[in-house]
């Protein structure tokens, strides 16, 4: 049996919550950084960017975060880091991505929405050629920027709607940004056939998560970590099968837990709740997607049968075509048995 580093590294896998502008390399962001130095706080180093990408508390990573979205400044720019992410997902085996990204941002400092979703797109299919990967898209709202942001990633989302769209999200700060507020933008992107994937109970508790399945009709829940306080919450994702998008590291980097020895994914998975395990931003807290699995191993004891487990549930909580799905649960099955001869 090979170890069990060289088996999470050749593992088929589907990645269901990484983020866009998070996911930029550090050669990507000191490129862009040295293309606008003077007019950004990026250092253009790659080496100095480790310190730069050390947070003090979720608010101070979200500065940090939107320094690097001023940092995509056209088309070519979107392209390029678009590209780049499917490059370094492709190296980790991942079959299949959903991509959050949040086009307010960029069109809101001045790249056409047009522009900006042809970029995305003509990417994603060189991508397919190049690398064998599919991306999908998770178009996501800023919580931070309130109603104006939402109003406008609704209008970009439907009236632009890229073949690779297939949900609609809502990120940022969980504190001080209340999850029903955002209800009338969920509803009509529902009815629209976009599917619902907010980020929720990272930062907040319980609450935040029952806000976000009850206001939001969300199917899929981003990190939900503090579901594990609420025992008739977890009894509830684990009756429904609605996912929660786990990435460990992300919550120590950004101070949600303590220590990765007090990161709840133990206590979730007990529970029988249906989890994944993500990268979230991996350049900025110093992981991969690969990292992330070797993290939840340690953390749940677990063999490589256990782990290619792991990778079936980002299968089945992944808004795959049925062909699709098969498809990448075959590739798991018949890694895991030739690895296990």
């Amino acid at each position: 049996m090979t170890d069990l580093p060289t088996f999470i590294a050749g593992l088929p896998k589907v990645e269901l919550h990484v983020h866009h502008v998070g996911s930029a390399s550090p050669r990507i962001v000191a490129e862009l950084a040295a293309r606008h130095e003077g007019r950004s706080p990026v250092p253009a180093d790659p080496e100095a960017l480790a310190d730069y990408f050390a947070f003090r508390d979720f608010a101070h990573f979200i500065e940090v975060y939107l320094s690097v979205v001023d940092l995509i400044r056209d088309a070519e720019d979107v392209w390029l880091l678009t590209h780049e992410v499917a490059r370094e997902l492709a190296r980790q085996q991942v079959r299949y991505a959903e991509l959050t990204v949040t086009p307010y941002s960029h069109v809101h400092r001045g790249i056409p929405a047009p522009a900006f979703c042809e970029a995305i797109e003509d990417a994603r299919k060189r991508a397919e050629a190049d690398f064998g990967i599919a991306l999908r898209w998770c178009f996501d709202i800023p919580g931070e920027a309130g109603l104006p942001a939402a109003e406008q990633t609704l209008r970009i989302a439907l009236d632009e709607r890229p073949d690779g769209l297939i949900s609609f999200g809502l990120g940022g700060p969980e504190i001080g940004v209340p999850r029903p507020q955002f209800k009338p933008y969920f509803d009509q992107a529902r009815a629209a056939g976009l599917r619902s994937v907010p980020h929720a109970g990272e930062t907040t508790g319980p609450e935040t998560v029952w806000d976000a399945l009850r206001e939001l009709g969300a199917e899929r829940i981003g990190h939900g970590i503090s579901a594990a306080l609420d025992p008739a919450l977890l009894a509830h994702l684990a009756e429904r099968r609605i996912p929660l998008e786990v990435c460990p590291t992300s919550n120590v980097r950004t101070r949600a837990v303590a220590t990765i020895e007090e990161h709840p994914l133990p206590q979730l998975v007990e529970a029988g709740v249906l989890v994944t395990v993500n990268s979230d931003d991996p350049p900025m807290f110093g992981t991969t997607l690969n990292d992330e699995y070797a993290v939840a191993a340690r953390l749940l004891r677990l063999d490589p049968a256990g782990v290619a487990a792991l990778a079936r549930n980002a299968v089945t909580a992944a808004f795959l075509e049925p062909g699709e799905r098969a498809r990448i649960s075959g590739e798991i099955d018949a890694y895991l048995a030739g690895a296990t001869r």
